[in-house]
């Protein structure tokens, strides 16, 4: 597809003997924002893990603004201009909110994130940058998490259960802040267990059924039957 920014196709993913992808095939339009759902162990956060170069992949499988990226390292795919907010957000526990931070800026992409663009979509956290970022609430190191991912300046960013274990009110906050991250042209994917909040906030969606996707539209277009059937296989 020419016009893809990222393109998957045939992706299958292996934790030693067990498959958790089967020939995954999808694609990202620049400044496009598509929402990833699927129930637990449906494969999602091995797709994030794929496409960030944090697991092995066969050649071919993920290209990357026309270029093969499924052998690189994860740092490798960062400097190319995608970052992954992971999930359980993986702070360095010695450091502090603002050290976590300058880390992600680190891999030397220009771009228009800097320290203090972080702290004016996140305020709270210009309150607490000299605190350890694990000694904050969950949704303040989600925050961090997300603020580390756009100190490196991506033009593709990867959100793996954006608000998973987050107080409503939180989410709400963190919902809020989105428009003003992938609101300059950047892509984005977002995992989400909350399926309204993805359909919300996305142009099209797929979900992952047990390793393969078993649904794509526009999020405007899918009925809540289909997804009940691609959630649970479900005829």
């Amino acid at each position: 597809m020419h016009d893809a920014m990222l393109e998957i196709s045939g992706l299958n993913a292996h934790y030693r003997d067990f498959q958790a992808l089967y020939g995954v095939g999808m694609h990202v339009k620049a400044g496009e924002v598509l929402a990833i759902i699927g129930a637990n162990g449906a494969g999602k956060t091995t797709l994030m893990r794929s496409i960030s170069g944090l697991m092995a992949n066969g050649a071919g499988q993920i290209r990357y603004k026309n270029q093969d990226i499924s052998a690189l390292r994860a740092d490798q795919v960062a400097a190319l201009g995608i970052a992954l907010v992971p999930e359980g957000r993986q702070l360095f526990r010695s450091l502090s909110v603002e050290e976590n931070l300058v880390i992600g800026g680190q891999i030397g992409r220009k771009g228009p994130w800097h320290l203090e663009a972080v702290f004016n979509l996140f305020p709270i956290l210009r309150e607490r940058r000299a605190v350890p970022a694990t000694s904050l609430s969950g949704g303040q190191q989600q925050m961090v998490a997300i603020g580390r991912a756009l100190m490196a300046n991506p033009d593709m960013i990867l959100f793996d259960e954006i608000s998973l274990g987050l107080a409503p009110i939180i989410i709400k906050d963190i919902y809020a802040a989105l428009p003003g991250i992938i609101g300059e042209g950047m892509s984005a994917m977002i995992v989400e267990q909350d399926i309204s909040k993805a359909l919300a906030v996305s142009s099209r969606v797929y979900c992952l059924q047990e390793g393969r996707v078993s649904l794509e539209g526009a999020s405007g277009a899918v009925s809540r039957s289909d997804i009940s059937r691609a959630y649970f296989g479900i005829e």
